[in-house]
């Protein structure tokens, strides 16, 4: 390679210059950059997808005792109620279709209600969600229930403040019915945090899959984050009974809270032939019971006026 002429240098016997060369260093340069990154983005992915299959696979011995429990009330003609509240983006949706991805589709309902029709608004407001209560050795799990009253409702004006304490003073007594008749209530309020909430909703508007869970109610739960949270308390405060007590799941990692949600579930019932080889006790950072988290509330409402999840 001659290197007289600052300007060229030659190549193989032949002259090229040295900006060129130059330029098609950085060239090779910023596509070894882009390889690098691309690989290192199929890796991430990779490792993501290959966690989210493992962690599938873990709650399958959990499904199966899913199974068992339906079973059971099949077998006892037993009734079963399992709610399902909290936050916008909070993962009931993808908990529900983990509980029941093996059950027999003869004996459980997912029920998630709409907006009541003009007739109904006349009616009892408990009218609508009796005539979804399960009969003898069926499961209903509610996709929001009427616990919207508590919290949805009064805050985006849809109740007055007379129906909202109407609602308050009677749901314990309605529940506590529901159990005297030999139902089993398990009611689950899943907790996420302010950021986590914001991330969903951020993917929700970018993936297309998911656009179509987003809802104007949605788009104000980040600016209305304190309203929901105060009657949130309100709420666990108010309802929060020994015969229907509340359990919180802890939801910001989406897996352990499907897991343990699981688990409340399934402790909830006295099933037979339960596996003595799984693990059924819950996670302790993941749930929480209600009176502990209204102390929590509390502590946290006390000390600086504000809340975290």
């Amino acid at each position: 390679m001659n290197t007289e002429n600052p300007d060229y240098v030659i190549v193989d016997g032949k002259k090229v210059a040295v900006e060129e060369l130059l330029r098609d260093n950085r060239r090779l340069s910023d596509e070894n950059s882009r390889l690098r990154q691309s690989f290192s983005d199929y890796k991430r992915k990779a490792d993501k997808a290959m966690l989210r299959h493992k962690q599938e696979r873990s709650l399958k011995p959990y499904q199966a005792e899913l199974i068992k429990l339906q079973n059971y009330l099949e077998h006892e003609q037993l009734k079963m109620v399992v709610l399902f509240e909290g936050r916008d983006a909070a993962g009931k949706g993808g908990t529900i279709r983990r509980v029941t991805r093996y059950m027999n589709e003869k004996h459980y309902r997912v029920v998630a209600l709409g907006k009541p029709t003009e007739e109904q608004k006349t009616q009892w407001y408990f009218q609508r969600y009796v005539t979804q209560l399960p009969t003898g050795g069926e499961l209903v799990l509610f996709d929001r229930s009427w616990y919207n009253r508590a919290v949805v409702e009064p805050i985006f004006g849809f109740c007055t403040e007379e129906q909202y304490h109407h609602f308050m003073d009677g749901v314990t007594s309605f529940e506590k019915d529901l159990v005297n008749g030999n139902t089993i209530l398990v009611k689950l309020y899943f907790s996420v945090t302010k950021d986590e909430q914001a991330n969903r909703f951020e993917r929700r508007q970018t993936d297309h899959l998911r656009q179509w869970k987003l809802s104007e109610i949605d788009m104000q739960a980040q600016e209305r984050w304190y309203d929901f949270t105060l009657m949130k308390y309100r709420m666990l405060k108010g309802t929060h009974t020994p015969w229907a007590p509340w359990t919180i799941i802890r939801s910001n990692d989406k897996y352990l809270a499907r897991l343990n949600a699981m688990l409340a579930i399934l402790n909830s019932v006295p099933y037979e032939g339960r596996n003595p080889e799984l693990d059924y006790v819950p996670h302790p950072e993941v749930v929480v019971s209600g009176a502990r988290e209204i102390e929590l509330m509390e502590r946290e409402l006390i000390r600086a006026g504000m809340f975290t999840h």
